[in-house]
């Protein structure tokens, strides 16, 4: 060999060492640096719950629900105009009702069936088929609703059906 041979060995040695010795390094320290940060979630130090806050003794109490009742509302077909892509609109609803008026708006449903499908056909149908305008329709029922039923028996007007077709 010649000497320039045995020179280029001896720099080559050195810096595979070092390039091998940084690599190990910098395994461990990201093995010790992310089972040092899985501790510290998983017990709580740093934004998670930890397991002594799962146990029942640290349970916050569950609230009762408000009562409540419910009057069923007669499912409604409404033609549309001919202009519109659509010729039916399918509507079916559920009253939520203060508990012990339950009665009184039943003996009021036929009134509540006429108003919301006199309404309905007055809606334009551009305004039905856009599906932003649903709460404000929603809205203007439940406050129709709430006019015939009379104040503080009927809560609020769910919409379970709206179907365009």
């Amino acid at each position: 060999m010649t000497d320039t041979a045995l020179t280029a060995d001896i720099a080559d040695a050195p810096t595979n060492k070092k390039s091998r010795k940084g690599f190990l390094i910098g395994i461990i320290l990201s093995v010790v640096l992310g089972g040092g940060s899985f501790f510290a979630t998983y017990s709580g130090m740093l934004g998670g719950h930890g397991t002594e806050k799962d146990t029942p003794d640290h349970a916050e109490p569950i609230v009762d629900l408000p009562s409540v009742a419910f009057v069923e509302l007669d499912p409604l077909v409404i033609s549309l105009g001919s202009s519109s892509k659509s010729r039916h609109l399918r509507f079916r609803g559920s009253l939520e009702v203060v508990p012990g008026h339950e009665t009184d708006v039943g003996h009021l449903l036929p009134r509540v069936i006429d108003l919301l499908n006199a309404y309905l056909r007055a809606v334009d149908v551009t305004v039905l088929e856009d599906p932003a305008a649903l709460i404000e329709l929603r809205a203007q029922m439940l406050r129709r609703v709430q006019l015939v039923t009379g104040e503080g028996r009927v809560r609020d007007l769910l919409i379970l059906e709206f179907v365009l077709n």
